[in-house]
This record gives structure tokens, C-alpha cells and sequence, in this order.
């Protein structure tokens, strides 16, 4: 195993502490001019979420509506559906349906389903992901943000987990906190992004990130933290 996953692994409770998690519930709040742009402005708002941890299945009941939505990556299936149960909308392998996408185009209810739940199960499993079978980690150079300096680990996913897209860079500071992750989503175009952690708690020996701030990414692999097109708040977390 490469040793800067390693020691992330070591540092956020060990491989042991996750293998004993199930689920992970919280209640998250979905934030920016993101979900207005793509068409599907209620996806704003709180929602109490719970996934799985070790299969990528994750369910969300919009608080208010109290709409559901539910991705099963075993059954490459996305639902969303009323609180009473019935079918507003609903995918079957719901990746294809993004092919010949750009940033611009406007997504139905079942995809901006589909993206905000494979994005949050990852989210909520990190680190133990990197550690799945067919997934790909390693250390490679280190990065200055600002005044400091962050070692950045390289993760690669298999095509048996979706995710932004195959290879995704990680930074830690030199506590081994989690500080920001870089994506490009297939989904929307490719387009870059930095995806800042701005506040952690510490959770029965896990770290568990509590406020994301997500901007565009420039070339030179520097943040445009000029606006946030999406936040993510997380309140009420609990490992089972």
C-alpha cells in the first residue's frame, strides 16, 4: 500500500474502524447557483441522507417535499419518487445518459439525482474508497497552497465505481487533514474543479468533513474562489 495512504488511513481511525461501519446518515445542505442553473432548483435545500457504506447505494428525502431519491450502483438505477411513493422519475443506467453532454446543458430530476448521489457516497466513504477492490493509489509531487505545503495522493477508480471521473488528485496537509480534491466530472463536460474542505469534526476516530466549498478549477490547477457554484453542509452525522 502506498505510504501517504497509509498514513491518511491511519489517521482518520484505521481500516479497521471503517470495517466495522455500515451506514452513514446525516443531514446535508445543498447549497449555490449550481442546481438553479441545471434546471432543477428544489435540489437547493436540506436533505437527511443515508448510504451505505461499503456498496454505493445512497438514498435522500428532501426535507419539505419530502421527495426521495435513491441510486443503487448495483442495480445502476436512479428513482426519485414522492413521499407517498410514487415514481416522478426514474433511470436505468443513468451515466449513458449523460454522452455528448457539455457544462451548459440542463439535466432532467433523475440525473441531477444520479449526480448528487454517486458525488455524496464518495464524499461520505473517503478514504475507505481508495481502498476497493481495483482502485489505484499513490503519492505524487507535492503542491504549495498559499503558505503551505500539501502532499497530494493520486487515486484512480474502476469502472465498478462511479464517480467525477477516473482519476482524481487528494491533498492533506502536514496533520494529514483533508484540505481539497481535484475532479473533472464526464457528466458536466469535463469541467475542472477544486473542491475545498473548509471545516472537519472528528467522529469516533474518523474525520469527517463538514463544509465543502466547490469552484472552478484554471489550468494552472489554482482555484477561482471568486464565486461557489455548489456548498455542501453537513450536520447531525452518524457512523453505524
Amino acid at each position: 500500500m502506498d505510504a501517504l495512504l497509509q498514513a491518511v488511513l491511519d489517521a482518520n481511525g484505521g481500516i479497521a474502524r471503517w470495517e466495522t461501519a455500515s451506514t452513514i446518515t446525516a443531514r446535508i445542505e445543498y447549497g449555490g447557483p449550481f442546481w438553479e442553473f441545471k434546471g432543477q432548483p428544489e435540489f437547493a435545500g436540506h436533505a437527511q441522507v443515508e448510504a451505505r457504506v461499503h456498496e454505493e447505494w445512497i438514498r435522500f428525502t428532501q426535507e419539505g417535499s419530502g421527495v426521495v431519491m435513491v441510486y443503487d450502483k448495483n442495480a445502476d438505477t436512479v428513482t426519485v419518487s414522492t413521499a407517498e411513493g410514487a415514481v416522478i422519475d426514474s433511470l436505468d443506467h443513468p451515466r449513458a445518459t449523460f454522452d455528448g453532454y457539455d457544462s451548459n446543458a440542463p439535466w432532467t430530476q433523475a440525473q441531477m439525482a444520479y449526480f448528487r448521489a454517486y458525488a455524496t457516497w464518495h464524499y461520505l466513504v473517503e478514504p475507505l474508497i481508495f481502498t476497493m477492490p481495483g482502485v489505484e493509489a499513490h503519492e505524487i509531487e507535492s503542491w504549495n497552497e498559499g503558505d503551505a505545503t500539501w502532499r497530494v495522493l493520486s487515486v484512480t477508480f474502476p469502472d465498478t465505481i462511479d464517480t467525477h471521473n477516473a482519476t482524481q488528485l487528494y491533498y492533506y496537509d502536514e496533520q494529514l487533514r483533508f484540505r481539497r480534491m481535484d475532479y473533472a466530472p464526464v457528466v458536466n463536460g469535463g469541467s475542472p474543479t477544486a473542491h475545498y474542505i473548509r471545516e472537519s469534526i472528528e467522529l469516533g476516530g474518523l474525520q469527517v468533513p463538514t463544509k465543502r466549498h466547490i469552484h472552478i478549477r484554471n489550468d494552472d490547477r489554482t482555484p477561482d474562489l471568486s464565486w461557489v457554484p455548489i456548498t455542501l453542509d453537513l450536520q447531525d452525522v452518524a457512523v453505524a
